[in-house]
This record gives structure tokens, C-alpha cells and sequence, in this order.
């Protein structure tokens, strides 16, 4: 840090396995990449190629060669991975990651149906060629899944090897483990946890108030994923207890 302050609660060190920040790269440019890392790069985890962008991303391997040069971790969004399922492309998916030297793979079935253990099944393969990370949630609003259920599939995608299982939320924070208002469906998080280690879960939290929520709830050193790239610098003065929401949050009593 640039100065020295008391009663700044202690962060993990990079390399992380706990207070994981992913951020979200929805079509940066490679200078724009350049930029972020410059002063990102002690703060971010872990980039994900969000949704489908990789595949109308204009100098891909370029860009991709960028996030390695810094030794950044990126992966493709779960949902061009459920674009290659649908077309029946599951082999021509990890020719993909091969070729541009992804080793960070998501399997996700927030746009698709697919059976859960054939699922599983995605995630053990996949766990040959690299680390997998499993989304649990749909895009769908208006499908609601009980605590029970998110739990149970939580616990089968990590035995199956996902090393982090992420609750969806969208780009835009408003389903899965969030209402449409973008307010936290406090009682599912809290049964969650109940049964899930909070060090296995990315929460999905783009907002501000969802950050703030789980800082809260879990301290400092939470996995959060979704975060926007003009973000990072913020969300890490949050978790530190240095933005006004958080200010008093470590501070000892007098």
C-alpha cells in the first residue's frame, strides 16, 4: 500500500484462493487492457471473456496473448461454452481453449437446460485440460430455485471438481440469487452458506449494494466476480474499510 494506516483488515495475497475479485471484459480494447492491468493488476484475480464476446472480438489471440503477458487467468463466458453444447461442438470447445491457451474453463446452464449429471459430467472432463469454475442459476427470472436445490447442486458441481461453484446474477445483477430489483435474496444467500464454504462460491455482484452486502456478511476477504473494470480500484478501497459504506466497518470501538 502507499502509506501506512492502523486497523485495515488483512487481504489474501496473491495468488488468491479466497478474496477472489473476477472482473468482467465485455470488449476491451488492448490498450484498454494495457490500462486496467496498470492499475488492476494487484487487485484482480481472475478475467472473464464475458458471454460470447470472444467470438466477435477483433484480435482475439492478440488480446488473449496481452492478459498472459501480465500472467492473468481469463476465461471464456459459460455462455460460449453452452453456445458450443447446443451445436453439439463440446470437443470443439476445448480445441478452442487449447489453441488460444485458456486453462480457466466455465460450465454453465443458465441459457440451456441440460441434465445435471451430464453436467457434472461436462465438469470432470473438463477438469483434464484445466480449472474449472461451474455456474449455478438461470438467466431466466422467472425461474426460482429453492435454497435446497442451489445447495445440492453447489455441493455435486464441486465433487465433480469445479474449483469454485459462482452464483449467477447476470451482468446486470438483477436474477439467480437476486431479485429484479437488484436486492439480495438475503434468506437463500444465508441458507447457502449454511452448507457451501463461503471460500468455494464467486457471488455474481456488479452492484455496488450487492458488494457492500456480502462484505458485510462474509468480510473482506469474500469471492466476488462480475466486477466492471472502472471498479476494481473502488471495490478494493471497500473491502479495505476505505469508502465511505465500509468506512466504520473494521474500525475498534473506543
Amino acid at each position: 500500500m502507499n502509506f501506512n494506516l492502523s486497523q485495515i483488515p488483512e487481504r489474501t495475497q496473491q495468488p488468491r484462493t479466497s478474496g477472489v475479485t473476477m472482473v468482467m471484459d465485455k470488449g476491451l480494447s488492448i490498450q484498454d487492457v494495457h490500462n486496467m492491468m496498470s492499475v488492476g493488476r494487484p487487485h484482480i484475480d481472475i478475467v472473464k471473456l464475458g458471454f460470447g464476446t470472444s467470438f466477435v472480438t477483433p484480435n482475439l489471440r492478440e488480446k488473449i496473448d496481452v492478459y498472459h503477458s501480465y500472467d492473468m487467468p481469463i476465461y471464456f463466458g459459460g455462455t460460449l461454452f453452452e453456445a458450443f453444447l447446443i451445436r453439439d461442438q463440446f470437443e470443439d470447445y476445448i480445441n478452442v481453449c487449447k489453441d488460444y491457451g485458456i486453462k480457466y474453463m466455465e460450465v454453465s446452464d443458465g441459457s440451456i437446460s441440460i441434465p445435471h449429471a451430464e453436467k457434472c459430467g461436462y465438469i470432470e472432463k473438463l477438469t483434464r485440460y484445466g480449472t474449472v469454475l461451474s455456474e449455478v442459476g438461470s438467466k431466466d427470472a422467472a425461474h426460482i430455485i429453492p435454497p435446497y436445490k442451489w445447495i445440492e447442486l453447489m455441493r455435486a458441481e464441486l465433487e465433480a471438481g469445479s474449483s469454485y461453484v459462482i452464483a449467477e446474477a447476470r451482468e446486470a445483477g438483477n436474477v439467480g440469487i437476486y431479485r429484479g430489483s437488484g436486492e439480495v435474496r438475503e434468506g437463500l444467500v444465508q441458507e447457502i452458506l449454511t452448507q457451501i464454504p463461503a471460500e468455494k462460491i464467486i457471488w455474481e455482484a456488479p452492484q455496488k449494494a450487492q458488494q457492500l452486502y456480502f462484505l458485510e456478511l462474509i468480510g473482506c476477504n469474500v469471492n466476488l466476480g462480475n466486477i466492471a473494470p472502472n471498479e476494481i480500484i473502488a471495490l478494493e478501497a471497500m473491502r479495505v474499510g476505505l469508502r465511505g459504506d465500509t468506512f466504520e466497518l473494521y474500525l475498534q470501538k473506543k
